[in-house]
C-alpha cells in the first residue's frame, strides 16, 4: 500500500507514504553485501538483480533496494556500475528503485559525494547510514540531485541522535529503522528501543478517520539474519512499511533456505497480514516461527 508522492528522476513516481502517515509498503532487498558464496539465488549482475526484481515485484514488492557490484562482486557506487544495474532493472519493471551508498562501498566521505555527483543515471532513493562519517553530506549531495534519502538509522549505534540533530531530517524520503541485533528471541525488542530512540511509536495505526497525524518521515522498519521474521511481525503489527529479501536472511519463516527473493516476498506478505490482523482487537494470535542464520551482514 503506497500513497502517490512526488516525482523521482525520469518522472516516475517515489513510493513513499504521505507526511505523518504509517505505511505498509513491502520493500524488496535484493542482494546486499552477500556474494556468490551466499548461493545461486543471490543475483550480482545487473541481468540477474533485473530478473530477481521482477519476480519479487510479481510476487507483491512495492519498492527495490539493490547493491550494485563491481565486475569482482563487491559493492561498488561507481557511475558505471549505478547506470547498467539501474537501466537494467528499470526495462523489467516500474516500480521506485534505490541503492546504497554505505560506506564500505565508498570508505572516504569526499570521494562518496564525489561518485554520488558523477552518476549519469539516477535512482529514485538511497539509503545513508547515519552513523557514518560524511552522512549528512552524502544525503546533501542526493537531495541536490533530486535522489529521495532513506535515513538509515542502526540499533546499537548514535544513527538516532545524529539524525535527531540533523537539519536534514524533515527532507528525507523515509527512516530505515534497521535492527542489526540477530537474534530471534530478543531482536523484536530491541526493534521497539530503536522505534523508541527516533520517535514516539504508537501500539496500533489510528483507524478514526482524523486521527491525529503520525509525526515525522515515514518508517520502514526491517530486521537480519534470525532477527529477520520477528522484526517484519512486529512492523505487521505496528502498521509500518518493512522491507525482506536475500540481504537480510536467506532463510524462510519456518527455517527452510529460501530460493529466491520472491519466495521471501511472498512468505513475508503473509506474516505481515498474521501480524497485522492479530494486532487488532479479537485478531488471531500470530505464528511465531522464526528462523536463524549465523551470518552477519552490512545493511543499507
Amino acid at each position: 500500500m503506497r500513497a502517490p508522492g512526488p516525482p523521482g528522476p525520469a518522472g516516475r513516481e517515489l513510493c513513499v507514504g504521505a507526511p505523518g502517515t504509517i505505511g505498509g509498503m513491502v520493500q524488496v532487498c535484493l542482494n546486499g553485501t552477500r556474494g556468490s558464496g551466499d548461493g545461486a539465488g543471490v543475483p550480482l549482475s545487473p541481468g540477474d538483480m533485473a530478473a530477481s526484481a521482477a519476480r519479487a515485484v510479481e510476487a507483491g514488492a512495492s519498492d527495490v533496494h539493490l547493491h550494485p557490484k563491481s565486475p569482482c562482486g563487491h559493492d561498488t557506487l561507481s557511475p558505471k556500475a549505478v547506470a547498467a544495474t539501474l537501466e537494467a532493472v528499470r526495462s523489467r519493471l516500474r516500480v521506485p528503485v534505490g541503492v546504497t551508498t554505505g560506506a564500505w562501498a565508498e570508505p572516504d566521505p569526499a570521494a562518496r559525494v564525489a561518485r554520488i555527483r558523477a552518476w549519469a543515471v539516477l535512482p529514485d532513493h538511497a539509503s545513508v547510514n547515519w552513523h557514518e562519517p560524511g552522512a549528512e553530506e552524502s544525503a546533501a549531495a542526493l537531495m541536490e540531485r533530486g535522489v529521495g534519502v532513506e535515513a538509515g538509522i542502526w540499533s546499537e549505534t548514535d544513527g538516532a541522535a545524529r539524525f535527531a540533530a540533523s537539519p536534514l531530517r524533515t527532507r528525507v524520503l523515509r527512516v530505515l529503522a534497521e535492527v542489526t541485533d540477530p537474534d530471534p528471541r530478543t531482536a523484536a525488542d530491541t526493534a521497539r528501543a530503536l522505534l523508541a530512540s527516533i520517535r514516539p511509536v504508537p501500539p496500533v495505526v489510528p483507524a478514526a478517520p482524523g486521527a491525529p497525524p503520525f509525526p515525522g518521515p515515514p518508517v520502514l522498519l526491517h530486521g537480519e539474519e534470525g532477527g529477520t521474521w520477528p522484526v517484519l511481525r512486529l512492523a505487521g503489527a505496528l502498521g509500518l512499511a518493512t522491507r525482506v529479501g536475500l540481504e537480510d536472511t536467506l532463510l524462510l519463516p519456518d527455517g527452510r533456505r529460501a530460493s529466491s527473493n520472491a519466495e521471501l516476498v511472498a512468505a513475508g506478505l503473509v506474516e505481515y497480514g498474521r501480524a497485522r490482523r492479530a494486532s487488532r482487537p479479537g485478531g488471531p494470535a500470530a505464528p511465531g516461527s522464526a528462523g536463524r542464520s549465523r551470518r552477519g551482514r552490512r545493511g543499507g
